[in-house]
């Protein structure tokens, strides 16, 4: 690492110098590993009810994985650090294959019976979703704690 890797790299998707793509990053999460509990859940008690959270979940979670997609891909593409970084790549790619994989999740489910698509493929599928991103959010972190990406460096010095 030279100096410069140590100086920050403020976002380009921010609001009042805040980034966006952490404040949404935190729903697709929560809905997705919500969808794999309610698949659980489905599984566990054979109650149609969590069948259909499962679906709301996912579409819930698709939905905000787009948005915060948006805000990412922003930052992505102007920031040349990020992409110099095998992190970032992962991390980029990680994520927009756990949203792919949620979405064709959600489009078997809206096409056929929502209780018959959960047990066994369903819960393989909504489990590798939950496993991208640990293994992508970790690498997130790795971009602003260890990268400094999306920080803004204090120089009033207080």
């Amino acid at each position: 690492m030279n100096a410069s890797d140590y100086h920050g790299t403020p976002s380009t998707a921010a609001v009042g110098g805040h980034p966006i793509h952490p404040m949404l990053v935190v729903f697709p999460i929560a809905f997705l590993a919500g969808a794999l509990a309610t698949d659980l859940a489905f599984w566990g008690t054979g109650d149609n009810f969590w069948a259909r959270a499962s679906v709301s979940l996912l579409a819930a979670g698709v939905i905000m994985g787009v948005l915060a997609a948006v805000a990412a891909l922003i930052g992505f593409i102007a920031i040349t650090r990020v992409r110099s970084l095998a992190a970032g790549w992962v991390h980029f790619l990680g994520n927009a294959a756990a949203i792919l994989i949620a979405l064709g999740i959600l489009l078997y489910r809206t096409e056929s019976d929502p209780s018959a698509a959960v047990v066994p493929f369903g819960i393989i599928l909504s489990a590798v979703v939950v496993a991208l991103f640990l293994v992508t959010g970790w690498l997130g972190g790795e971009l602003v704690f260890r990268h400094r990406i999306g920080i803004i460096d204090n120089k009033g010095g207080g």
